[in-house]
């Protein structure tokens, strides 16, 4: 049998296979609040060990997106709550994605009188799609004062709380593909002169101090964070190269001192192997490695020890049977790019099953 399908047995995480369902943007959350064809998505993907959700916000000014859920009212704690109940029908863990989008978003997709923060006041080049307005230029964030900073620390742990009170299994913190915790890692986003900013160690404050305390508030069995060094998605611009290092060997360090559940790496070709091994050494708990992997890839990584669990995004995307696809060695449907992020059940829940008779496959 693949490794995938086996069951993982780590110190703090333990899933029923290898396989984890990444974290995808799908723009379905009408007002902000999760529904009940969200509910159904992540219910058809349940044959994964464990699923992580969409990027879903914290407070009302990281809703960069349109359509993004969040995690900051009742209505979307209510809302959450018929995802986790279908999910875990099937033994299947899942995670809540928090995600800051920081500087990625603009003030139309924000609630009224509502602006857009971030580590320092520079604009992300490029554009972002609005409902209203249609493709706009990123807005200016307002620099977040030191207060700030811990307010929205603050508002990763209040949203841990709420994301166990919807009935997850743990978060992930999002501190990748250029969002508000990575925007405070690169020194060309982050210009800052107080403790979170200039050194590697003040750069890395933030992302640490919310790991601190969100493992504190909710477990540290019930905390993972996603990272992705050498990543320019977001208007990163590239660093010096032994400072990227020293700076991903620092948080894995810092994490592993926190003792959390995962390490999720968003793996690209960019990232030296040295930098990963590093990262192997220092964190001594389970690391997940996603982007662009295929069944032989992904067992590949599992069989020469270089991560623990393996994400597949696309592929859940189009396959929600993807595991038992797996297992049987069956072709996979390809991804309908032109409904990624539209509102409706188009190109969402519509992907068909092995067993459904009604089509072979969605073609591009």
């Amino acid at each position: 049998m693949k490794k995938l399908l086996m069951p993982y047995n780590g110190t703090n995480l333990q899933l029923k296979n290898h396989v984890v369902m990444a974290p995808m943007t799908r723009s379905r959350a009408i007002g902000n609040i999760p529904n009940a064809l969200m509910a159904e998505y992540y219910a058809q993907r349940k044959g994964a060990g464990l699923i992580i959700t969409e990027g879903t916000a914290p407070a009302p000014e990281a809703l960069g997106y349109p359509r993004m859920p969040g995690i900051f009212s009742a209505e979307q704690i209510e809302g959450w709550k018929p995802v986790t109940a279908a999910v875990h029908q099937n033994g299947t863990k899942i995670f809540l994605q928090i995600m800051h989008t920081g500087r990625i978003g603009h003030v139309a997709n924000l609630p009224e009188n509502v602006q857009l923060v971030g580590a320092s006041a520079i604009p992300a080049a490029g554009q972002m799609h609005t409902d209203t307005m249609g493709s706009q230029d990123y807005s200016r964030p307002e620099a977040l004062t030191t207060q700030g900073v811990k307010s929205v620390i603050g508002d990763f742990v209040t949203a841990a709380k709420n994301a166990m009170a919807a009935g997850f299994d743990g978060v992930e913190l999002h501190g990748a593909n250029g969002y508000l915790i990575e925007q405070f890692l690169n020194p060309h986003v982050n210009n800052r002169s107080d403790q979170y900013g200039g050194s590697v160690e003040n750069r890395s404050r933030f992302a640490v101090e919310i790991a601190e305390q969100v493992s504190e508030a909710i477990g540290r069995d019930k905390l993972g964070i996603r990272i992705s060094p050498n990543s320019t998605l977001g208007d990163l611009q590239p660093y010096q190269a032994d400072t990227i290092r020293e700076t991903y060997i620092h948080l894995a360090r810092e994490f592993n001192l926190a003792g959390i559940a995962y390490l999720h790496i968003s793996i690209n070709p960019e990232i030296p192997i040295a930098t990963l091994s590093a990262i192997r050494a220092e964190f001594t708990g389970a690391i997940i490695h996603s982007s662009g992997f295929t069944t032989e890839t992904g067992e590949a990584k599992l069989q020469a020890g270089d991560a623990d669990l393996i994400g597949f995004g696309r592929d859940f995307l189009a396959n929600p049977d993807l595991v038992e696809r797996i297992a049987a060695g069956a072709k996979f449907n390809q991804v309908n790019y032109s409904t990624l992020y539209s509102p409706g059940p188009k190109g969402f829940t519509d992907y068909p099953r092995m067993t459904d008779n009604k089509h072979k496959t969605i073609l591009l």
